[in-house]
């Protein structure tokens, strides 16, 4: 009976350990070894969807150039990616590599999941190659300035046109905010056309803030004392005006208006203008064609000077979990080389991080592109880089305010309220930051 006992409990263990190894194998986020000798790596597309053919094709070139290595793709929706990185991290289940923006990067950093770059960077063939200016934004996110993601993209928030419409209006791309205001008016002709949409649903108050920035010419999202500045007068006056909008020169459905509806909107012709970043090219060019649509820069405030709000940089981070580290350095250095990032930048419409891609003659063919990056290279345009640092700030900036918003649209809240309620969560929040990091 010892001895049927003993051999029945080692089956059961054999079993047993032969099940878990198949779950890991078929559930982990990380690689391992797969068929005919090849390390597998996982990649998880940050935004997947309409960017997956993308990274199939770059997959492709990357096995075929290394022919020793497996990448396996996994395509996460974008409004999903932050609660899948804190499930994977919690459960011990990450990729090898991962898109990831400077948005949420506090967020993982802060819970140790991600390799630093810097000793990568400093001998991979990328230095050197990519712009400073993502590099440093990269880098803001870490209260020891390291490299936890390396750059790939970034973006500029610009106002999409048709251009038929602004032209039989008399009307030329504005460039200061008072032009901005008197084009919306004039392009509606309600209910069929209106000059302007507002997204007040998901991703309203990154653009509103950009539009509010923008507008009042402020340079720095805290004082001196480390109060946020979101609530400055000439913030408010913004969204009053754009308050003032909604239903006149916007479609009443703007209220819950989050990314594709709004684009929606703007490609079946109903809206004339639409604020959105250099990413929706594509969307455009599909519905009108590329000779149809242009795109101008935020307008210029008062204070005479152009003011942006730095979009998220987006790229590649290495977790700390994989268990191939040299593959997966190997596959984001080719992401962010020139052709691959030259490639990837060109299908999606936005700015590479490699300078060598910079100078492609593409860029040339797109003169909202070309003009995009002159005013991020432009030394008189300033710069407000937002706390992308905070760990709250995604949170705060979406689910804690959006509701405000729309709030405010249908005349429940005024806009100093809500500027005011951001501002003291911010401020909360940076507070806190800085006794942490003390």
């Amino acid at each position: 009976m010892r001895t049927i006992t003993k051999v029945c409990t080692a089956a059961v263990a054999v079993l047993a350990l032969s099940v878990t190894a198949s779950a890991c194998g078929s559930d982990s986020g990380g690689g391992g070894q797969a068929s005919g000798g090849k390390t597998t790596i996982t990649f998880w597309d940050n935004n997947g969807g309409v960017r997956t053919p993308l990274y199939q094709e770059l997959i492709k070139r990357f096995e075929q150039a290394n022919p020793t290595i497996h990448v396996e793709y996994v395509g996460i929706p974008i409004a999903s990616v932050q609660q899948k990185y804190d499930t994977a991290i919690a459960g011990g289940e990450t990729p090898d590599v991962g898109g990831v923006t400077t948005s949420y990067l506090a967020g993982l950093t802060g819970q140790q999941a991600l390799e630093p770059a810097d000793d990568w960077l400093a001998k991979s063939p990328a230095n050197g190659k990519l712009l400073d200016s993502m590099l440093a934004s990269v880098k803001r996110t870490d209260p020891g300035g390291k490299l936890y993601m390396v750059p790939a993209t970034s973006n500029l928030d610009v106002v999409w046109y048709q251009k038929d419409k602004l032209s039989a209006a008399g009307i030329q791309a504005p460039k200061t905010w008072d032009e901005f205001f008197a084009a919306a008016d004039k392009l509606t002709k309600a209910p069929d056309q209106y000059g302007w949409t507002i997204r007040g649903g998901a991703g309203s108050i990154f653009q509103l803030l950009a539009e509010a920035y923008a507008y009042s010419g402020v340079t720095e999202f805290f004082d001196a004392s480390g109060k946020s500045t979101v609530n400055d007068p000439g913030n408010v006056e913004l969204v009053s005006k754009i308050a003032a909008l909604y239903k006149k020169d916007t479609p009443e459905a703007d209220v819950t208006n989050d990314f594709p509806k709004m684009v929606a909107q703007f490609t079946s012709g109903k809206v004339a203008m639409m604020h959105h970043n250099l990413g929706s090219y594509n969307d455009h060019v599909k519905a009108f064609g590329a000779d149809k649509i242009d795109a101008f820069p935020m307008p210029v405030g008062a204070s005479g000077k152009r003011t942006i709000v730095a979009n998220p940089v987006d790229g590649f981070a290495v977790f700390k979990n994989s268990e191939h580290k040299d593959a997966a350095w190997k596959f984001v250095d080719f992401l962010v080389s020139k052709d691959s990032n030259s490639y990837w930048n060109q299908q999606t419409g936005q700015i590479p991080a490699n300078k060598d891609a910079q100078a492609d003659s593409w860029l040339d063919e797109r003169p909202y592109l070309k003009n995009a990056v002159q005013v991020l290279g432009d030394p008189s345009t300033v710069v407000v880089s937002p706390p992308y640092y905070l760990p709250q700030f995604s949170s705060i900036t979406k689910a804690d305010t959006e509701p405000l918003f729309q709030k405010v649209l249908l005349g429940r809240m005024k806009p100093q309220e809500f500027l005011d309620t951001l501002a003291r969560k911010l401020t909360e929040a940076q507070a806190e930051w800085k006794q942490s990091h003390s």
